[in-house]
Parts: C-alpha cells; sequence; structure tokens
C-alpha cells in the first residue's frame, strides 16, 4: 500500500505543505509567500513572519489536503521542519504538526530544513531506475546556508564545505539592495543581468586549499564599484536613467558571475575529490539559471535540479525526506522542540 506523508514547512517566511506518496510522488505543493510583506524592510522580519504563519497555516494545510485529493485522515504520518531557521516560525509549524499527529494517532517526523532541500531532487527525478547510486555531492544554497555535503546514503552526511561568513543567498539580498533593486535579491539580480555585455568584473573569493565559501568581500567590493560609478547610495547628478540602467545591469551580471563561478567550480571539484555518482542541487539559490546552467556544463557527473517552484522553501520536499525516515522507523516524540541552529553532517 502506497505511503502518504504530509509535510509541513514554516522555518522562514513561506508556510507551505505538501503531501507526497511513497516519497518520490508529489500529490500537492501549496505555498503561501511573504515576500510583499517583507520588501519594504529588504529583509524578513522574524516577528512579522511567525504571525503571519498563524494566519496562513490552516488554510494552506487545507488546500495542500484537498489538492493531493484525500484527507488528513488519510495520511499515515505527518512530517515537519524543526531546524534550522526562524524560532518563531518554526514554532508554528511543529506545534501544528503536534496536533495533528496527536488527534489522528499517526507518526510525528521531524524534518532537518537543509536534509529537506536535497530531497526535493527525490521529487525532481522519474522513476527509480533513474538514481545515479551513492555517495552523492549535495549544494545545499540559501539565504542561510552555502553548505556543501557528501550524501554517502540515506540519513548520511558529511560537511566538507560551508560559507564562513554570508551564505549566497544573503549576499544577493544584499548586493540587491546595494543596486537599489528589490527583496527577494536573486531573483532580481538574475532579471536585471540579462543583457550584460561583461565589461565589468569582481573578483572571486577561491579560498585555496578549501571547500569552504566566503562572500563577504565580494559584497564590499560591489559597494566600492557601485560608488566608483557614481550609482550607490543614489545616483549622482549627471547620470542619465539609460547610465544607471546600464551600470545596474553589468554589476548585477559581474556580483552573478562571481557566485556561480566559485560555487560551481567547487562543487565540480567536491564530486571529484569524493569521487561521486552524481550531483544533487537544493536551496533557493539553486534556482538560479545560471547556476544551473554553469554546474550542467562543467559536471561530467549527472546532475538532479529540482524545478524552481521545489528550489524554494516549501513543504513537499519535508514529505519525501520524511518518508525515508518513516522507512527507517524514525518517529519523534511529540515533545520535540525546534532547534534553531540544528546542523547536517
Amino acid at each position: 500500500m502506497a505511503i502518504k506523508i504530509l509535510g509541513i514547512e514554516t522555518s522562514c517566511d513561506e508556510t507551505a505543505a505538501g503531501v507526497v506518496e511513497d516519497g518520490r510522488t508529489l500529490l500537492s505543493n501549496v505555498i503561501s509567500s511573504q515576500a510583499d510583506l517583507h520588501s519594504v524592510y529588504g529583509g524578513v522580519v522574524p516577528e512579522i513572519a511567525s504571525r503571519q504563519h498563524v494566519r496562513d497555516l490552516v488554510p494552506v494545510l487545507e488546500q495542500a489536503a484537498a489538492n493531493s485529493g484525500f484527507g488528513l485522515e488519510d495520511m499515515d504520518a505527518i512530517a515537519v521542519t524543526f531546524g534550522p531557521g526562524l524560532a518563531g516560525s518554526l514554532i508554528t509549524g511543529v506545534n501544528a504538526a503536534k496536533a495533528i499527529a496527536y488527534s489522528l494517532g499517526i507518526p510525528l517526523l521531524g524534518v532537518n530544513h537543509l536534509e529537506g532541500h536535497i530531497y526535493a531532487s527525490w521529487l525532481a527525478q522519474g522513476d527509480l531506475e533513474n538514481d545515479p547510486g551513492f555517495p552523492l555531492a549535495c549544494l545545499v544554497a540559501s539565504g542561510g546556508h552555502t553548505d556543501l555535503l557528501l550524501m554517502e546514503g540515506h540519513g548520511r552526511y558529511k560537511l566538507v564545505g560551508r560559507t564562513r561568513d554570508d551564505a549566497a543567498g544573503e549576499a544577493f539580498d544584499k548586493a540587491a539592495r546595494i543596486l537599489g533593486l528589490g527583496f527577494p535579491g536573486g531573483p532580481e539580480i538574475q532579471r536585471v543581468s540579462v543583457g550584460a555585455t561583461g565589461e565589468e568584473k569582481l573578483p572571486r573569493a577561491w579560498m585555496k586549499d578549501t571547500l569552504d565559501f566566503s562572500f563577504s568581500g565580494l559584497k564590499t567590493a560591489l559597494l566600492h564599484l557601485a560608488q566608483d560609478r557614481g550609482i550607490y547610495p543614489s545616483p549622482e547628478d549627471g547620470v542619465d536613467q539609460a547610465r544607471q540602467t546600464h551600470l545596474v545591469r553589468e554589476l548585477a551580471a559581474a556580483f552573478q558571475e562571481s557566485v556561480v563561478d566559485v560555487i560551481s567550480s567547487k562543487l565540480v571539484t567536491m564530486a571529484a575529490k569524493y569521487r561521486v555518482k552524481g550531483l544533487v542541487l537544493g536551496g533557493g539559490v539553486t534556482a538560479n539559471a545560471r547556476l544551473r546552467e554553469e554546474i550542467v556544463r562543467r559536471s561530467p557527473l549527472p546532475v538532479i535540479i529540482p524545478p524552481p517552484v521545489l528550489c524554494t522553501d516549501n513543504g513537499a520536499m519535508i514529505a519525501a525526506c520524511g518518508y525515508f525516515q518513516y522507512q527507517r522507523g524514525e518517529e519523534s516524540a511529540l515533545d520535540i522542540d525546534v532547534d534553531p541552529g540544528l546542523p547536517l553532517g
């Protein structure tokens, strides 16, 4: 009999729920974004995020169940993100999952948000025959993390590279603010970069002899260049609109290319070093078209990339990950607490 898992995700500013069957078949995926609420602040405001989760979660859960063609009573288990993330946001999802699991008498599965991003790739593939096998080189790149993980099997990870300062998504947000663009920064920088000629260049922080990342210096270099070109903190007198648009396009593209170059290079280097059988991408930054294109171009191995909607935070990835925990018998206690700093590997 097929196993149906309801996944709940409220780690940051998306209220999301999804239903997945047997860890691979996506039955529903409902996401309520708070981007418009936070855009006026240029970043996520935790208090606003947690209050909005309370408002949105019940309608999102009801819609996810309805879209799947089943009711909550038909679920075999409830999977929920319990970390890492914003404490106030996590609490909303975890408490709801506890209530549902207790009332229905079904298992509760606490899921690591980062691991959920990896399992979005299980939803992106076709049948089981397409699995490249283990080990896999995993990139999780988001607003809070830029991690390289060696996945040796289901539930078995080794952290081999991480950011030492800003995560890639955070760096994109800060770069977008410098350039006067909107929030979230990643999609905005990708949008305005189209058609750039490549006349502006920014440095790469290679951090030799390590698979770690650093993006704070790149952000500072962009700031100085924007100041030199007269477009930060506001355009100087005499810089016309067409010239300003051109400069923003070139600087955005230069920033994007620097991030893409370093991440794709280190991921492919890691894959060769650990002799993996394939590459897996996850996290909001991996929705970036240039990053996806460049990793595929550089890698001699299969690259498994979820569609953009499954790269950003969603409940389906949590359900998919929960299925494999369910198969291993890893049920969580009803007194599970949130862990905002929960590591993986």
